[in-house]
């Protein structure tokens, strides 16, 4: 892949959702003009990871894209034929796996399925060493046991738009893992700031995770990588820097997890 340039990366953005199906390049222009460096396009579903594929290579050294089954569809997951198609994705230059992960907030896959699902990536992340972009709400035990695994096993990843614990933070930071940090922080009922300040220089991300969860002024609004570049102010701002280091902090580790 072409080198990124300077300036904050996105390290999570849903550029394939039907959201964006209007205005997809203009958005991409924008997140440019913003001084986006780059943008990790998310492939949830293999549907997903496809339309991805066509996005990065639409944008080539620009947008990078990952392939992975999110927790939400882990009900469905195929074994056999699921992990085929990522590992066609992986062989066709997806710099990771993911989403995947655990939700116990919604629970919209029995919590046994969405554990096995998980695990199986994980495994696959070992066999193609790539990295796995993680989803994790309301089960940081288990997502603590599984990351530790995975890390004996020499899976690096991110804990992506993270509201979890200090605790769970911790474990993935020490776990050689990175954490990342979305909209939400901009919030008003964002409770975290140590959160964000616990997290060393060379391990924290930021994102957007668009179309949701736009940050503030634009909360409610369909969300898009320029407005990262106000994530990046109020991460900067709660960790008393500039908003120009932040940014290139960030963007440093997304290329070095990534590998752009």
């Amino acid at each position: 892949m072409e080198d990124f340039t300077k300036d904050f990366i996105d390290s999570h953005a849903h550029l394939a959702d039907e959201a964006f199906d209007g205005d997809r390049d203009a958005v991409i222009g924008r997140a440019r003009d913003a001084g986006a460096a780059g943008i990790v396009c998310i492939g949830a579903s293999i549907e997903q990871a496809s339309d991805s594929a066509r996005i990065a290579e639409t944008h080539p050294g620009f947008v990078a894209f990952t392939a992975g089954i999110h927790p939400h569809d882990a009900e469905s997951f195929d074994a056999a034929a699921d992990l085929a198609a990522l590992e066609r994705m992986l062989d066709a230059g997806a710099v990771a796996i993911g989403e995947c992960g655990l939700d116990y907030h919604y629970d919209n896959s029995p919590r046994d399925l969405q554990r096995r699902a998980f695990a199986m990536q994980l495994e696959l992340a070992a066999r193609y060493n790539r990295p796995v972009v993680v989803h994790t709400r309301d089960a940081d035990d288990d997502t603590t046991v599984l990351v530790r695994e995975a890390a004996a096993a020499g899976v690096r990843g991110v804990l992506h738009c993270f509201t979890g614990s200090i605790a769970l933070a911790r474990t993935a930071v020490e776990a050689g893992w990175y954490v990342s940090f979305s909209g939400i922080v901009t919030f008003r009922n964002w409770a975290g700031d140590d959160l964000v300040r616990s997290i060393p220089d060379d391990r924290i991300l930021v994102e957007s995770d668009a179309p949701y969860l736009a940050p503030v002024p634009h909360r409610g609004k369909r969300n898009e990588s320029a407005w990262v570049a106000l994530t990046v102010a109020r991460v900067a701002t709660l960790r008393g820097v500039d908003a120009a280091t932040l940014g290139q902090q960030a963007a440093a580790n997304t290329r070095r997890l990534f590998g752009l």
